[in-house]
C-alpha cells in the first residue's frame, strides 16, 4: 500500500496539474517575457519576465514543465540548465536595480544533469543564485506549485517567504533515487517518501516554509484569486520593512533551519 507521502508525490507530478505558466496567466494582469542569460542561450525550462500585480510592477521567475509532450521536451521537462539559472539571476538583479519585488514559481524534479550542463557550470550557477538571493535588496516570495527537487528547486527558493501548495513536495532527492541509494531498490520509493519528510506539512513543521496553500478549487478562478490576494497582501508587509531589517530577517530565517 502506497503511503500518503508518495501519493502526494504522484499528485505533484500529475500531467493534469496546473504548471507555472498557468499561474502567471491567471494571477498577473500583464506579463512580458524576457529571454536569455547574455552568456550562452535561452533556457525554455525557465520562464521569466516583468508583470503587473495590482498596478505594481514585479519580476516573475518560474520553472515550467509544459503540458504536452512537445512542450515538455522543449522545456527539458522542467529541468533547468545553467543558462536558465543565470537568466533567473539576471532578472532578479534587474528587479533589485529597479526596486521590483520578485515572485518565483517552482516546479522541477531537479536541475538538468546532462554533460553539457555540467560543462557550462551547473553547480556554480546554482551556488551563485543561492548566494545572491540571500542578499538581494528587494522582497522575494517563492511558491512551490508541484515538485521541488534538490538544488534545482532551492536555487529559486532563498526567499523572504516560501509557500507550498498542499500537494507540492520539497526534497533533497526523489523518493526513487533515495530508495535506489539506501536500499538498492527503487521499488521502495513509497517508504523513502515517508522518510524524506517531503510534504508541504512536513516542510511547514520543520520551518522550511511559512505557509501551506489549500488546493480547493485548484485551477479555477477562485483558487488563483486567493493566491493573487495573498501575494498582494504579503508584498505590502514585506515592502513596508526597512531594507536592512528585511535582509536580516531573511538571513536569520535560513540560519535557524534545522535547529531544535
Amino acid at each position: 500500500m502506497k503511503t500518503d507521502a508518495y501519493e502526494k508525490v504522484k499528485t505533484a507530478r500529475s500531467n493534469f496539474r496546473p504548471t507555472s505558466v498557468d499561474y502567471i496567466h491567471h494571477i498577473f494582469d500583464v506579463f512580458l517575457e524576457l529571454h536569455g542569460d547574455r552568456k550562452f542561450a535561452d533556457d525554455g525550462a525557465v520562464v521569466a519576465g516583468i508583470a503587473m500585480l495590482a498596478d505594481k510592477p514585479v519580476t516573475v521567475v518560474a520553472i515550467e514543465k509544459g503540458h504536452s509532450i512537445k512542450e515538455r521536451m522543449a522545456r527539458s521537462f522542467g529541468a533547468p540548465q545553467p543558462e536558465g539559472y543565470r537568466k533567473a539571476l539576471r532578472l532578479m538583479k534587474q528587479a533589485e536595480k529597479f526596486k521590483r519585488p520578485v515572485i518565483c514559481f517552482i516546479d522541477t524534479s531537479g536541475a538538468y544533469c546532462g554533460i553539457g550542463a555540467e560543462e557550462r557550470g551547473q553547480g556554480a550557477a546554482i551556488a551563485e543564485n543561492l548566494m545572491e538571493m540571500m542578499t538581494l535588496k528587494t522582497p522575494v516570495i517563492s511558491i512551490f506549485v508541484g515538485e521541488g527537487g534538490s538544488g534545482g528547486a532551492l536555487a529559486l527558493a532563498v526567499a523572504d517567504r516560501v509557500w507550498m501548495l498542499e500537494n507540492a513536495v520539497y526534497s533533497v532527492i526523489s523518493p526513487e533515487g533515495c530508495a535506489s541509494i539506501l536500499w538498492k531498490d527503487s521499488g521502495r520509493a513509497d517508504e523513502a517518501a515517508e522518510v524524506l519528510k517531503l510534504t508541504a506539512q512536513d516542510s511547514l513543521n520543520n520551518g522550511f516554509i511559512e505557509k501551506v496553500i489549500s488546493e480547493e478549487n485548484i485551477d479555477e478562478e477562485p483558487f488563483y484569486k486567493m493566491i493573487k490576494e495573498d501575494l498582494i497582501n504579503e508584498l505590502k508587509v514585506l515592502g513596508s520593512k526597512p531594507l536592512d531589517e528585511l535582509l536580516e530577517e531573511r538571513y536569520r530565517k535560513f540560519r535557524k533551519v534545522g535547529q531544535k
